[in-house]
């Protein structure tokens, strides 16, 4: 290949891309709900469903960037020098995953305080979005093709 980049299957960028957005949607739903009064009725209901929505989305995310034929599979094919930043993004989806667990399990507490869902959602919207740059960078370094930075 000698110096040039590998052709990117432009079906899995789509793919790719097309989770990439509705990830985001949910990312955004669930920072409204965190962001809402809590003061109004249903809040916590709110919440709890936002964020299970979310892990949703996540576990979607998990599939079509680990699963045999997945977005990670096609880069170390393509990138193999990429290894460790696949690995660390894998070791990333089961952290965020189990942070999203707990939270959720502390959602469904009648006890819980608002704060302290408030608190961890924060985190988990951090993780997410540290998450999702690691990804888009992993991908430009690849392909050096950009798989949107949606607005």
């Amino acid at each position: 290949m000698g110096g040039t980049r590998p052709f990117v299957d432009a079906i899995s960028l789509q793919v790719a891309r097309r989770h990439r957005a509705a990830l985001l949607r949910e990312i955004q739903m669930f920072e409204h709900a965190i962001a809402s009064p809590s003061a109004e009725p249903g809040w916590r209901e709110r919440f709890s469903t936002r964020l299970r929505t979310l892990r949703g989305a996540f576990a979607e995310h998990i599939v079509v960037t680990e699963g045999e034929d997945g977005l990670y599979a096609e880069l170390l094919e393509h990138a193999p020098r990429l290894h460790n930043q696949v690995r660390k993004l894998i070791r990333e989806h089961a952290a965020v995953a189990v942070s999203m667990a707990a939270l959720q399990r502390r959602a469904d507490l009648a006890g819980t305080r608002v704060a302290e869902l408030r608190s961890c959602g924060e985190e988990i919207l951090r993780a997410l979005s540290r998450h999702r740059q690691r990804g888009a960078d992993l991908v430009y370094d690849a392909y050096e093709t950009d798989i949107g930075g949606e607005t």
